[in-house]
């Protein structure tokens, strides 16, 4: 029972919670009815048995949980609301067939945590945690920022949230263009931390990589903007290569040694069409430019293979658009295949010559890789070192220390 428990709470914990918000509209409130509800599942379920529903179950019994203790604790000084008898929180929409067409508790959640009134990273941040259950840690690494000022952050968004009374429901066509950037990098960032865990004992979290893909999905068919298009292109490319991406024994394999014939061939066509709409629609941005570099890779044939001038190309046009210094990392990497490992490293030296990159230990392992290729093993293993230092998920940390035991002394 305890094994059944543990599944429903992976699969089901954050749609319980996403309608137990809109049900009682208080983030608090139905975190804490979310805990009640499987306490009392724990009770109960070993000796009744698992119910039909258990979602359904879990749903009522917080609801109640949180009504006994409102009355409990006498928290209104005029007459406590019926809130088992109060109407559904998003009834009587006056968006009417858009407020109908989103279905699914978790993505009126994620709309609501992108509410204007919030900054764009608390936006992010508390979507990430309460939609999607991630860590403080895991969302901290994400942001590359330290989880403690996260935790303040996610602290004084709910406040703002209560405070404001900003509501649990759908916003206008109009509104729903203003925040999908903000929509766009929560997804965007819920799918790098499936399709790479920022740490732990795997590589990826299918879970979290299945929920953007999904996520994604319900998010184009309730407003097909090129660039929500372009996202959902680049999740599914990279999702096809996921079973190449990971040994039978859980450690990382690269590009250049994957199996091709385990990519999805599927999801790599579905991928092409949706790019490839994104791209002929003329207004496509970071999103859809990534998915333009990872469908060059995946009609590859091989890395020697790969039109790495094109990736190179696409990478100039992304840098315009996000001039970031993880983008300018990537590009590096790309210049480095394109026109030889001393190329790259030099602009690898001049991104971290810059301070922006110093604690990420991608960009440490990039150089590892460029002075291996060049032959200069002492910088190699130095900087191989020091992205092992940094790196906390194990099949990195396992990738890191092969290649050093592999250097030559």
């Amino acid at each position: 029972m305890r094994e059944t428990l543990d599944e429903i709470y992976q699969s089901e914990s954050r749609r319980v919670l996403a309608t137990l918000i809109r049900l009682l509209g208080d983030f608090d409130l139905a975190e804490d009815a979310l805990q009640d509800a499987f306490r009392a599942a724990m009770e109960q379920w070993p000796r009744d048995g698992v119910p039909a529903n258990p979602r359904t179950w879990l749903v009522s019994v917080g609801r109640f949980k949180a009504i006994d203790a409102l009355r409990r604790h006498a928290r209104f000084e005029a007459p406590l609301l019926d809130l088992d008898q109060q109407p559904d929180k998003s009834a009587g929409n006056p968006i009417g067939q858009i407020g109908e067409d989103i279905e699914d508790d978790r993505l009126r959640l994620i709309f609501t945590c992108c509410h204007p009134a919030l900054t764009q990273e608390a936006r992010v941040a508390l979507t990430l945690r309460e939609v999607c259950g991630l860590t403080t840690e895991a969302i901290a690494q994400a942001y590359l920022t330290n989880p403690a000022t996260l935790a303040q952050r996610l602290v004084r968004a709910k406040k703002k949230i209560r405070d404001e009374r900003i509501p649990y429901e759908v916003p206008s066509k109009v509104e729903l263009s203003d925040r999908l950037a903000s929509v766009l990098q929560v997804i965007y960032l819920v799918f790098n931390e499936g399709y790479s865990a920022s740490a732990g004992d795997t590589l990826t979290r299918p879970d979290l990589s299945g929920e953007a893909i999904r996520l994604g999905q319900l998010l184009t068919e309730l407003l097909p903007e090129p660039e929500a298009i372009g996202l959902r292109a680049l999740m599914v490319l990279h999702e096809s290569r996921r079973a190449a991406r990971v040994s039978p024994q859980g450690d990382l394999i690269l590009l250049e040694d994957q199996d091709r014939s385990l990519w999805n061939r599927r999801l790599i066509t579905e991928g092409m069409a949706l790019v490839r709409g994104a791209m002929f629609s003329g207004r496509f941005g970071q999103y859809t430019l990534q998915a333009a570099i990872a469908a060059t890779h995946a009609v590859a044939a091989s890395v020697a293979a790969t039109d790495w001038a094109q990736i190179v190309g696409l990478y100039d046009l992304l840098a315009q658009v996000t001039p970031s210094p993880i983008v300018l990392l990537n590009r590096a990497v790309a210049v480095g295949m394109r026109d030889g490992p001393a190329a790259g490293l030099d602009l690898v030296d001049a991104i971290l010559a810059n301070g922006d990159l110093d604690d990420y230990h991608l960009a440490h392992s990039a150089r590892a890789e460029l002075c291996r290729r060049l032959g200069r093993m002492p910088e190699a293993r130095a900087s191989y070192e020091r992205a092992l230092a940094l790196a906390l998920q194990a099949p990195e940390r396992r990738f890191l220390e092969r290649r050093l035991r592999d250097l030559p002394a």
